[in-house]
């Protein structure tokens, strides 16, 4: 990147003579705040009427204020309520400097603006960036701003919301299936819709941002919708004397066609997103091909994978219900006491 600006911009550099202040009673706020009003003005009050509202601005009249000749006509009160000239106050002297001088929490400062390349995340470019800012002098520093200061600071909460958002899914399958185990079933087969969503924006070039995050966290319910209907139908069918084999197997057949159905009307319905152009496109496209190729991956996966889940740890489930009816009838009872 490159920055061109003029360094040897002829400007005035105003210098007050604090002690020749001091000696008339002059305050030194209150003649730079004079000379500010003069040159730039200021929004002295407001008033209402006629039922209109109208601000008084202060500012001298532009002829008045064109040169350094303009001083002799600026005056300040003392603490006597004396009128002092400005001028025998104030030194102008003549120096070179850069057109434009912008500030940052009172430091000098620079705006760069950096674009990623294709296929280059946000967060690679911030990294790649901060490996080469702290090698700057021990003068220099930077600082985030805008968008940049928003993403890097939210950058930590994106691992906690997807694990708030499957611990939410996972204490609601624990109480509707009343086991700890058996909705890992469900949990488990979330990854299979995961692996299509990075595949696909990776295919069409787009890296994981924030749209592509959205859309995985709309995915985790989906996916887990079609579990719970294959596992809920087999827990039935295991209740009512199946085995754990049979069961898994009665419920992906049974639920196979409105798990279908469904997810190919949400993947229709990303489409149009797809298809998309303008401003938005990018955006529209990121959150709607990874969120159909992680339907269409969840749903062409999960239909083996999710009895399969279920049959492991149904049996593990009913292990250790087992051991724990066991070991409660061995207990003694308080009759035998």
């Amino acid at each position: 990147m490159r920055i061109l600006f003029r360094a040897d911009y002829p400007q005035l550099e105003l210098e007050v003579n604090e002690d020749k202040a001091k000696q008339l009673g002059v305050s030194i706020s209150g003649l730079l705040g004079t000379v500010q009003t003069y040159f730039s003005g200021d929004q002295s009050q407001n008033f209402s009427r006629f039922g209109k509202f109208y601000r008084v601005n202060i500012k001298a009249d532009g002829i008045f204020r064109m040169d350094e000749t303009a001083f002799n006509d600026i005056f300040v009160k003392n603490n006597k309520g004396e009128m002092v000239p400005a001028n025998t106050l104030i030194t102008l002297n003549k120096v070179y400097g850069p057109e434009s001088v912008q500030r940052y929490n009172l430091y000098n400062s620079l705006n760069i603006n950096v674009s990623p390349k294709p296929g280059v995340s946000n967060g690679e470019l911030i990294t790649k960036l901060e490996n080469t800012l702290n090698k700057l002098p021990s003068d220099y520093s930077y600082e985030w701003t805008g968008l940049s200061l928003e993403e890097k600071s939210s950058s930590g909460q994106t691992i906690a919301i997807f694990g708030l958002c499957l611990l939410f899914v996972y204490l609601l399958l624990a109480g509707q299936y009343e086991s700890y185990i058996l909705p890992l079933a469900v949990m488990l087969s979330i990854p299979t819709g995961v692996i299509g969503a990075f595949l696909g924006i990776k295919a069409i070039g787009f890296d994981n941002n924030i749209y592509v995050q959205v859309g995985l966290i709309m995915l985790i319910g989906l996916l887990a919708k079609n579990a719970i209907l294959i596992v809920e139908f087999a827990v039935q069918r295991r209740k009512s004397g199946l085995s754990i084999v049979e069961s898994a197997l009665e419920g992906a057949k049974a639920r196979l066609r409105p798990i279908i159905m469904t997810s190919l009307a949400f993947i229709v319905g990303m489409i149009p997103l797809m298809l998309s152009a303008g401003g938005m496109a990018s955006g529209n496209k990121s959150i709607s091909v990874s969120a159909a190729m992680g339907m269409l991956s969840g749903v062409v996966l999960g239909i083996f994978v999710i009895p399969i889940l279920y049959m492991m740890f149904q049996f593990i489930d009913e292990k250790i219900s087992s051991k724990k009816a066991s070991v409660s009838q061995n207990l003694p009872s308080n009759e035998n006491i």
